[in-house]
């Protein structure tokens, strides 16, 4: 048991403490990734993130076009792990009872007894959620929120881990419904998935093809087995949980959160007019858990901050860049 200090003293040795333990529990991380590649290729970015929220049971949004191995690779990763996966493609006629379930009448019995919908799994993948209107968006809410779901007078817990993963076409916008505010406040991530270079494109072609032509799935054949459990990654984030953050990268956290809802006093007084709504206070709890599961990945127990271009929309990047690094 490491000792409790004052938040800023913190001892070498328990830095060296916690980097062992640390190094010690993340090492089947590179097992998962290593049969996980076996069947996608490249996508780095999007792996780490998908692993990031089932670490830390944050939900993620990727926006990206069609046939960039979304439901591959969180159907992958779910094998790995031994995970239930449920996907559901979401349409204009899509009701909520279609997601979380429905009270059905049992003839037999004479009760009624409730049936339940997809999102009773561990990784729901919510494909093209803005095709769905809002009712059907917010019945998302419930369970994102509180890891529950009620079906008629009774609520129902979800089982543990569980993360959803919706996904955006950017392309299409006729015959969409945009995602609600309080709903994109619930997802950690969003992630931009792009297109694979010239040479990880050459070997999706020669990998997939063939298994194409003879009717199998693109992961079939793979060889890609069960390394972990659900309760290996639940004890992973008790392991998050003692990832060292210096008080300095909390302060730059707030910092960068906090200049979203006044760039002007950050120096960004241009962007005042262009932020409707700066990021609540599920932004700065989402980057303080999230680089924490990332310095985890990266079998490091304590978290450091690093210099790196920010691919996101513009309002964002100005943000990183104006707040100074500590």
């Amino acid at each position: 048991m490491l000792a409790k200090r004052p938040e800023g003293i913190f001892m070498s040795n328990d830095v060296r403490a916690i980097n062992e333990m640390v190094q010690r529990e993340s090492a089947f991380i590179d097992t998962i990734l290593h049969e996980v590649h076996k069947v996608v290729v490249g996508q780095d970015v999007m792996i780490e993130r998908v692993l990031i929220g089932l670490l830390t049971g944050g939900h993620i949004l990727l926006e990206g076009v069609p046939g960039l191995a979304k439901t591959l690779t969180v159907n992958t990763i779910c094998k790995t792990i031994a995970a239930k996966f449920q996907r559901v493609q979401f349409t204009p006629d899509l009701l909520p009872a279609d997601v979380v379930g429905t009270v059905i009448y049992n003839q037999q019995s004479g009760e009624f007894t409730a049936k339940k919908g997809p999102i009773f799994a561990n990784l729901v993948l919510a494909d093209e959620i803005n095709r769905a209107p809002a009712k059907v968006q917010s019945a998302l809410l419930e369970a994102m929120q509180e890891l529950q779901v009620t079906i008629g007078d009774t609520t129902h817990k979800l089982d543990e881990p569980f993360m959803v993963m919706a996904t955006q076409n950017p392309i299409e916008q006729e015959g969409t419904y945009p995602l609600a505010e309080a709903q994109i406040d619930r997802f950690m991530l969003h992630v931009r998935v792009d297109y694979p270079s010239r040479d990880e494109e050459r070997k999706i072609m020669d990998q997939i093809s063939d298994h194409l032509l003879l009717g199998q799935d693109a992961g079939a054949g793979m060889g890609v087995q069960q390394v972990a459990t659900t309760a290996k990654l639940l004890d992973a984030r008790k392991t998050i949980g003692h990832v060292y953050i210096d008080p300095k990268i909390k302060d730059y956290i707030v910092q960068i959160v906090t200049s979203t809802r006044n760039p002007a006093q950050a120096g960004l007084g241009d962007l005042t007019d262009m932020v409707a709504h700066g990021a609540s206070p599920r932004a700065s709890i989402a980057l303080n858990v999230a680089s924490r599961a990332h310095a985890f990945m990266k079998h490091r127990g304590y978290y450091e901050a690093e210099a790196e271009e920010i691919t996101s929309d513009q309002i964002v990047r100005r943000i990183f860049e104006t707040v100074e690094v500590p």
